[in-house]
Protein backbone atom coordinates (compact mmCIF):
# COMPACT_ATOMS: atom_id res chain seq x y z
CA UNK A 1 0.00 0.00 0.00
CA UNK A 2 1.63 3.17 -1.29
CA UNK A 3 1.16 6.81 0.57
CA UNK A 4 2.44 10.27 0.67
CA UNK A 5 2.19 13.28 3.20
CA UNK A 6 2.41 16.42 2.16
CA UNK A 7 1.80 19.68 3.95
CA UNK A 8 -1.23 21.75 4.47
CA UNK A 9 -2.63 25.20 5.57
CA UNK A 10 -5.36 24.96 7.49
CA UNK A 11 -8.07 28.24 7.51
CA UNK A 12 -10.93 26.78 10.15
CA UNK A 13 -14.16 28.67 10.06
CA UNK A 14 -14.52 30.02 6.43
CA UNK A 15 -17.66 31.03 4.65
CA UNK A 16 -16.75 27.71 2.94
CA UNK A 17 -14.94 24.62 2.36
CA UNK A 18 -12.44 24.98 -0.85
CA UNK A 19 -9.41 23.07 -1.26
CA UNK A 20 -6.81 24.56 -3.74
CA UNK A 21 -3.62 27.62 -3.63
CA UNK A 22 -0.12 27.11 -1.70
CA UNK A 23 1.89 29.16 0.58
CA UNK A 24 5.56 28.40 1.56
CA UNK A 25 5.63 25.80 4.00
CA UNK A 26 8.83 23.97 5.31
CA UNK A 27 7.93 20.98 3.08
CA UNK A 28 8.16 22.45 0.47
CA UNK A 29 4.45 24.56 -0.86
CA UNK A 30 1.74 23.57 1.87
CA UNK A 31 -2.06 22.94 0.09
CA UNK A 32 -4.45 25.52 1.33
CA UNK A 33 -7.32 24.22 3.04
CA UNK A 34 -10.78 26.34 4.31
CA UNK A 35 -13.18 24.66 5.97
CA UNK A 36 -16.47 25.64 7.68
CA UNK A 37 -16.09 24.34 10.91
CA UNK A 38 -14.40 25.48 13.61
CA UNK A 39 -11.08 24.62 15.44
CA UNK A 40 -13.23 22.97 18.29
CA UNK A 41 -13.12 19.37 19.21
CA UNK A 42 -11.53 17.99 16.27
CA UNK A 43 -13.83 19.22 14.21
CA UNK A 44 -11.70 21.26 11.85
CA UNK A 45 -9.25 18.57 11.87
CA UNK A 46 -11.97 15.84 10.65
CA UNK A 47 -13.25 18.47 8.04
CA UNK A 48 -10.05 18.60 6.30
CA UNK A 49 -9.65 15.36 6.03
CA UNK A 50 -13.00 14.54 4.07
CA UNK A 51 -12.10 17.45 2.13
CA UNK A 52 -8.95 16.50 0.98
CA UNK A 53 -10.56 12.59 0.68
CA UNK A 54 -13.16 14.18 -1.63
CA UNK A 55 -10.51 15.94 -3.86
CA UNK A 56 -8.31 12.81 -4.38
CA UNK A 57 -10.65 10.73 -4.57
CA UNK A 58 -10.52 8.32 -2.21
CA UNK A 59 -12.71 7.79 1.51
CA UNK A 60 -11.65 10.46 4.96
CA UNK A 61 -10.67 7.41 6.80
CA UNK A 62 -7.57 7.34 4.20
CA UNK A 63 -6.33 10.84 5.36
CA UNK A 64 -4.14 10.98 8.49
CA UNK A 65 -3.03 13.72 10.17
CA UNK A 66 0.41 12.93 10.77
CA UNK A 67 1.63 15.90 12.26
CA UNK A 68 -0.01 19.45 13.95
CA UNK A 69 -3.22 18.15 14.83
CA UNK A 70 -3.74 21.28 17.07
CA UNK A 71 -2.07 23.71 14.72
CA UNK A 72 -2.96 25.45 11.60
CA UNK A 73 0.27 23.66 9.79
CA UNK A 74 -0.13 20.38 9.37
CA UNK A 75 1.26 17.71 7.61
CA UNK A 76 -1.58 14.91 6.07
CA UNK A 77 -0.88 11.60 4.83
CA UNK A 78 -3.34 9.98 2.14
CA UNK A 79 -2.93 6.23 2.33
CA UNK A 80 -3.64 4.76 -0.11
CA UNK A 81 -1.95 7.08 -3.11
CA UNK A 82 -4.26 6.85 -6.04
CA UNK A 83 -2.27 6.45 -9.43
CA UNK A 84 -2.78 9.95 -10.33
CA UNK A 85 -2.24 11.78 -7.01
CA UNK A 86 1.06 13.82 -7.87
CA UNK A 87 -0.94 15.23 -10.53
CA UNK A 88 -3.86 16.30 -8.38
CA UNK A 89 -1.46 17.33 -5.68
CA UNK A 90 0.24 19.50 -8.72
CA UNK A 91 -3.25 21.03 -9.89
CA UNK A 92 -4.16 21.53 -6.57
CA UNK A 93 -1.38 23.30 -5.44
CA UNK A 94 -1.41 25.48 -8.65
CA UNK A 95 -5.40 26.30 -7.90
CA UNK A 96 -6.00 30.28 -7.63
CA UNK A 97 -8.21 31.64 -5.37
Amino acid sequence: MESDRFAVRVRPGARRTSVGGSRPGIRGPALLVSVTAPAVDGRANDAVCAAIAAEFGVRARHVTIVSGPHARDKIVEVSPWPPDGAAILAALLGRVG
